[in-house]
């Protein structure tokens, strides 16, 4: 699984331009079949996004979402759109996430009527957890000037069919009210993402913006009033939960690498007992007969920050030099430090936690290495120190 990296998928060319205006350095992924993806980061932050067109229809996106998994081994899948509304406590502009996805078309005909045989998926709890969490906070949304109130996210199950609802009367609408009656919004893609993600194994989340009602009331005019706003709200959601999504996988990444660090060191606590006497050596690391003290660089400015940091460079350099790195290692270590001193010069809070997030994947790169991991150490400190 790619731990920096989430799948954003959408139906129509203006929801996958909402989401594209909040990319940065977007370069274009071919498919070996044809499929083409964006991949940029969510401005600001060092969290990947690799976002795809489906066009409209469950089958279309069950399909372009496995391509997608298999291609990027995401960290989940978000489906990311818009949606009309089946119930009234969703309003214009606010956001839907699925609980679980309902494809309400499964039935069989018989005699005495047309009976119900549904599929329905739930959402992960892990990503409905954060998603609740995130509402909960509700610092997502972007600037809602001209927007008569400020969107809200709601929770509940979304209706994925093959047809455009439109009508309150039809022999759709009735039977929808029928048997999915608990149904916030309902859409054309859903079903087909949450079945490939659920062959796949792929956390997904379905993140709609009410753009219209369902009921007969659609029209051009409102779709061009409603439509962006609603697309716009679902893309600032979704990437804003993107983010955390990955956040959250770097810290279980780190978390694991502390612990694999410290199983593999039982050596760096030193102590000589010669002479009913005891020496105790704090050491940054200890391999063999060599002692690493952790006396690292005192960092007093963003520019001293950046400087030690070009340092460590020459240090990383040395390593692959004398063979202990290898080529890929060493790579992907120039990057993440060439992110951190990108994000420290900036010198905002905001920056100042993803350079931290990026010294410490760097750490898990190189932490078999303890001269490396204790020459680091104290720059992962100073560059909390400083935010």
């Amino acid at each position: 699984m790619s731990k920096d990296l989430v799948v954003i998928l959408t139906a129509l060319n203006l929801e996958y331009q909402a989401v594209h205006r909040k990319l940065a350095g977007p370069q274009v992924h071919r498919h070996k079949h044809g499929t083409r993806f964006e991949v940029g980061t969510v401005q600001g932050t060092s969290c990947r996004v690799a976002l795809g067109l489906t066009n409209k229809g469950n089958h279309s996106a069950a399909v372009i979402a496995e391509r997608a998994i298999q291609e990027f081994s995401p960290v989940a899948v978000l489906f990311v759109g818009v949606a009309g509304a089946l119930r009234d406590t969703a309003r214009l502009g606010d956001v839907v996430m699925a609980t679980h996805v309902y494809a309400y078309h499964g039935g069989t005909s018989e005699d005495d009527g047309l009976k119900a045989r549904p599929r329905t998926w739930e959402a992960a709890h892990g990503i409905s957890q954060l998603g609740s969490h995130l509402a909960r906070v509700n610092d997502w949304a972007d600037n809602t000037s001209g927007q008569r109130h400020a969107p809200e996210v709601r929770f509940g199950a979304i209706a994925a069919g093959e047809v455009v609802q439109n009508s309150k009367i039809s022999a759709e609408a009735r039977w929808i009210r029928q048997h999915y009656n608990d149904a916030l919004a309902i859409e054309m893609e859903a079903a087909g993402v949450a079945q490939a993600g659920h062959l796949s194994g792929a956390p997904v989340a379905i993140i709609r913006g009410i753009s219209d009602r369902a009921d007969g009331t659609k029209s051009s005019a409102e779709d061009r009033d409603w439509q962006p706003r609603a697309a716009a709200n679902a893309a600032a959601f979704a990437t804003r939960l993107a983010v955390e999504l990955v956040g959250e996988q770097e810290q279980i990444a780190m978390s694991q690498a502390d612990r694999a660090h410290k199983a593999e060191r039982p050596e760096e606590h030193v102590s000589n007992t010669a002479h009913n006497s005891t020496v105790g050596i704090m050491a940054g690391s200890v391999k063999g007969s060599s002692v690493h003290l952790n006396a690292g660089p005192k960092v007093t400015s963003p520019a001293n920050l950046v400087a030690e940091l070009g340092g460590f460079r020459e240090h990383l350099k040395r390593h692959r030099t004398e063979g202990a790195l290898d080529d890929d290692t060493y790579r992907e270590a120039l990057s993440e430090l060439d992110f951190a001193r990108r994000a420290a010069k900036e010198n905002t809070p905001e920056s100042s936690r993803r350079a931290i997030m990026a010294l410490k994947r760097l750490r898990g790169l190189v932490a078999e290495f303890p001269e490396l991991v204790a020459r680091l150490a104290p720059l992962v400190v100073a560059a909390g120190d400083l935010s």
